[in-house]
């Protein structure tokens, strides 16, 4: 008899890899980087041996998970840069950036605290405001992006979508929707005034300062 075909078994190491991977970036965002090993493999419907065995270290898996979040931030940049309507590929980059850092919830900042030395955030940084800078370069010359934008802008936007605080991840997701067009608006030369996302409530209602009259 000749010996079964290896390939079936190849496809589900790669799928427990990617189950995997998808299970530790989604209990990273919502966790930190302090959970077990043990709740990843749960999650992941995988014995943690199997875990052990693809990553045999929390730091070998932490880096791969945010290897990945680096390269959906390219990706998005570069999504942006290959419409051939320069505004409109700068405005989609805004809007999926700001989803993405969003859904981070902080992995980005735990990671590079945790791990400084993990990889060459230096390359990875440079390579990523390369591509932003020519990104912001094409929306000036197209006429639709303010001429006073620089690439810092974009920067503190990123900052400023991360210190976004919402009662539940859905809804936080939501602030950023709306705060992407918030920034749309403000860095278009020319704003127009379209409808924003709707405001999800990002904390109890606060008190207005006004009181009841006696008796009411």
């Amino acid at each position: 008899m000749t010996a079964a075909p290896s390939h079936p078994r190849r496809s589900d190491a790669r799928d427990n890899r990617e189950r995997i991977l998808e299970a530790a970036r989604a209990v990273f965002a919502t966790a930190g980087l302090d959970v077990p090993m043990r709740e990843i493999a749960r999650r992941a419907e995988v014995g943690p041996a199997t875990v052990y065995r693809h990553f045999p270290t929390k730091e070998v898996l932490v880096t791969e998970a945010f290897t990945d979040q680096m390269r959906a931030c390219k990706s998005v940049v570069d999504e942006g840069l290959a419409d051939p309507d320069a505004w409109h590929g700068f405005c989609v980059a805004i809007e999926k950036l700001c989803d993405l850092y969003a859904r981070d919830h902080g992995l980005t900042a735990a990671f590079m605290s945790t791990f400084p030395h993990a990889m060459d955030f230096a390359a990875l940084r440079t390579s990523a405001l390369t591509a932003a800078a020519e990104l912001t370069r094409r929306a000036k010359v197209s006429g639709r992006l303010r001429p006073d934008v620089v690439l810092d802008d974009l920067i503190l936007m990123i900052m400023a979508n991360s210190g976004i605080h919402a009662t539940t991840p859905a809804a936080r997701v939501a602030a950023s929707r709306r705060f992407a067009a918030l920034m749309i608006q403000a860095f278009e030369a020319s704003p127009t005034s379209s409808p924003l996302p709707p405001m999800p409530r990002l904390a109890p209602a606060l008190v207005t300062g006004r009181t009841k009259p006696a008796g009411a």
